[in-house]
């Protein structure tokens, strides 16, 4: 079946997305090079449900203990594969992030290749793992993350997980989906309300377990103010819960794990069908 859907997106996508990138660098990243020591101090909250309509919960996410980086995983595969992905994600990617980030201060483009690096790394245990075991066949997970390093933020993430800054009462979406019916939008073929019930909506082109998913994480630095809020969250949030409702919670529910709640608790009541999971992150300084 998933061999099936890729054969189609193949097709489907071959005039509408732009070939994928080539393998990130292979150069070592210099992380003695400190550009800054100036640390961000933040809160976070976080939450993991199944949701309305699963049995298991296949999505995973980790936060930090000091906060350096947070991670939301939405595994898929069938039984417990997706699960395994998930949790894969969420175990390696940080593993090799401590081994190649120098948290208190790196140059950027340092920085982008080892958040590159690890997502890769993941990305080739997730493929040998299920090459290797009849049961994770398959498998794959989207992932999106936010890494903190010095005074600055790395936003990015495969998949259709997403990642949302909210400053000064508006809402960004950071990261774009790696979905068919994204790639229709970018094309011009549909509109993005039309996209809301595509029969596609839920297929996607990139994703960790797959050879496209080690093609870049493009992540975005950015510079956070005091007062930011940062929202990761796998689709099951949004599947339920609308932009608008976002808006809203960050903008009256002040303490990040309340919002973090309040967030699930909201895609639920909408009717999500997936698992759903968030992090809830605060700029305080």
């Amino acid at each position: 079946m998933i061999r099936d859907v890729k054969r189609l997106l193949n097709r489907m996508l071959s005039f509408l997305v732009p070939g994928s990138a080539g393998a990130p660098a292979t150069t070592q990243p210099q992380q003695v090079d400190t550009v800054e020591k100036t640390m961000v101090k933040l809160r976070t909250g976080k939450v993991s449900i199944t949701g309305n309509f699963r049995e298991n919960n296949e999505d995973a996410l980790i936060v930090d203990d000091q906060n350096r980086f947070m991670i939301v995983a939405d595994g898929m595969g069938g039984q417990s594969a997706g699960e395994k992905a998930s949790a894969l994600a969420v175990e390696l990617i940080p593993r090799k992030l401590t081994q190649l980030v120098n948290f208190e201060g790196q140059q950027p483009a340092a920085v982008v290749e080892a958040i590159d690096k690890s997502i890769d790394y993941a990305n080739t245990e997730i493929m040998a793992l299920s090459e290797v075991n009849a049961g994770f066949r398959n498998m794959g997970t989207t992932v999106v993350f936010l890494v903190r390093v010095g005074d600055r933020f790395f936003v990015g993430g495969v998949g259709d997980s997403r990642a949302y800054e909210y400053r000064n009462g508006k809402l960004r979406q950071i990261t774009k989906d790696h979905s068919l019916v994204q790639a229709l939008i970018d094309a011009e073929t549909i509109s993005p309300e039309e996209a809301k019930t595509h029969r596609y909506k839920n297929v996607l082109y990139r994703y960790l377990g797959t050879r496209d998913g080690s093609a870049g994480s493009n992540a975005a630095e950015i510079t956070p103010q005091k007062g930011d809020r940062f929202l990761l969250c796998s689709d099951g949030v949004t599947d339920g819960a609308s932009e608008d409702d976002l808006i809203r919670i960050l903008k009256t529910v002040e303490d990040p794990q309340n919002a973090a709640e309040t967030i699930v608790q909201t895609a639920q009541a909408g009717g999500s069908k997936d698992n759903i999971s968030c992090i809830v992150v605060n700029v305080d300084a």
